[in-house]
């Protein structure tokens, strides 16, 4: 009874609660920065507006952390304005999502690139080239859909280093993953021309400002891009290009005058089917297994060593298991992954997936040994002595004995973390990996819509960590 009246008490908290966030029909369209008081703003975490209007009593944030979720703040009612850069929502994209571009800030901002601090030469060469290319046309094609400029023939020779690009804006038409994989907008265009002006292929991944930040300080990618304004703050952090184009700041506000509502068949074909990008969710889904996999395999053998050291004679032996343990344990898995991205193998040229898989393991591996070991030790040792009288070696009364009574035990356990680390690479796209979290990003920030993709994906993960319980109680009924 008491779990009923809970829950009835949560629901009316919950409307009452959403009736109160949503208050885009109560106030009038703002038409200038002066008319947001009292107003609720929805921005980016560590954009140029938080740290604006973060200190205006008069003026609430809505924080998110991308672009598709500030517009989604909106439409839902969670905030009553979008701010972002004027040129971050197309013509089309407005019409669709039922919303308009409510006024233009007075203030107008130098966009640059972002360098690692002190990268002179690549400074250098980077504003060689803005100097001479044609940014004009470039900006207009992008932005006010002028002619289309050809880029000048370049010959990249093989095997030469990619120019390695990080984007925190997956929206047109700054830059976005378009048809084929390729990414376009006019920070790609731009950064494309000059990769291939040095005899370098061109690579770009999405990444959110901070890890973008962290990748270009680490020596992951040479340049940090999407329509970043140069402020004094910034300065402190990463050094800027010279200038390619001039921006205003855009409110953007519900238009209700449009009708934005789209029906179930509109929004799979506009989330899976159009510009191929279910094969950002095939990719990803693949990515996912592999690790998850590999970290499995090498975290269960790693375990076993780790088992065999608690279970040592010797002191020391299980003093360094136990300080393994409580170092892994005591650490979050994140921050374990961009230590060793970042900072351990920053410049040992392993793939991102390898560190990743190698993360998991280390953290698989701890939790493991100690399933093990407690699977062990719930075996009474009067089996083991009943084994070695009857005759048997010690490795025959445990392969015999022990290790079938341990594994009936240790299995649900064992199977529980198999299904948590499958859970956990969802943090992989910290360090760009394209798995199916962050490819239902990728798509999300693209059409704005957050259902299909996080279905899809939903549905993916739950498929996947049935299959481990399927395969593991499967091996268990066989033993």
């Amino acid at each position: 009874m008491n779990f009923v009246k809970i829950t009835i008490f949560g629901i009316l908290l919950s409307g009452i609660l959403c009736a109160c966030t949503s208050n885009s029909d109560n106030y009038p369209e703002p038409q200038s920065e002066a008319d947001l008081k009292g107003l609720t703003l929805a921005c980016t975490n560590g954009s140029y507006y938080q740290q604006k209007y973060e200190n205006q009593p008069d003026v609430s944030l809505f924080l998110t952390s991308n672009e598709a979720d500030g517009v989604q703040a909106v439409r839902q009612g969670h905030a009553d304005v979008y701010v972002s850069d004027e040129v971050m929502l197309t013509k089309a994209d407005l019409k669709r999502l039922g919303m308009k571009k409510s006024f233009v800030g007075d203030e107008a901002f130098d966009v640059a690139f972002a360098i690692k601090k002190g990268n002179t030469e690549l400074a250098d060469r980077l504003n060689a080239f803005l100097m001479t290319a044609p940014l004009t046309d470039i900006v207009n094609y992008w932005i006010n859909e002028g002619p289309f400029i050809e880029e000048p023939a370049y010959t990249i020779p093989e095997g030469a280093k990619p120019f390695r690009c990080v984007c925190a804006v997956n929206i047109a038409p700054i830059s976005y993953l378009g048809e084929g994989g390729k990414w376009q907008g006019l920070d790609a265009d731009i950064l494309r021309r000059f990769a291939h002006s040095q005899g370098r292929p061109f690579e770009m991944q999405y990444q959110d400002i901070g890890s973008a930040i962290m990748a270009i300080n680490t020596g992951k990618a040479d340049v940090f891009s999407g329509c970043l304004f140069i402020t004094e703050e910034r300065r402190k952090s990463v050094d800027f290009s010279a200038p390619y184009y001039k921006c205003h700041s855009g409110y953007f506000i519900v238009d209700h005058s449009l009708d934005a509502r789209m029906g179930l068949g509109e929004r799979i074909h506009m989330n899976l089917i159009k510009e191929n990008r279910f094969k950002l969710i095939l990719d990803g889904l693949v990515e996912t297994i592999k690790i998850t996999f590999f970290s499995i395999l090498f975290g269960t053998i790693l375990g076993v060593g780790i088992c065999v050291c608690r279970r040592s004679k010797r002191r020391w032996v299980r003093v360094i298991a136990d300080i393994y343990g409580d170092l892994i344990n005591g650490m979050p898995t994140l921050v374990l992954l961009l230590i060793l991205f970042y900072v351990v193998f920053a410049n040992s040229g392993m793939s991102a997936s390898l560190v990743a898989i190698v993360a998991f393991a280390m953290c698989f591996a701890s939790v493991a040994g100690n399933i093990f070991d407690t699977s062990i030790s719930s075996v009474p040792k009067g089996q083991t002595e009943a084994g070695l009288s009857l005759g048997f070696t010690p490795f025959k009364t445990f392969m015999g004995i022990v290790f079938p009574q341990a594994l009936k035990k240790g299995l649900p356990l064992y199977t529980g973390e198999c299904v948590s680390l499958l859970k956990n690479t969802s943090i992989v796209g910290y360090i760009a990996i394209s798995d199916l979290t962050r490819a239902s990003d990728l798509i999300r920030t693209r059409t704005f819509d957050a259902l299909i993709p996080l279905l899809i994906v939903t549905i993916l993960y739950f498929l996947i960590a049935w299959l481990i319980r399927k395969l593991l109680y499967l091996c268990l009924q066989k033993k």
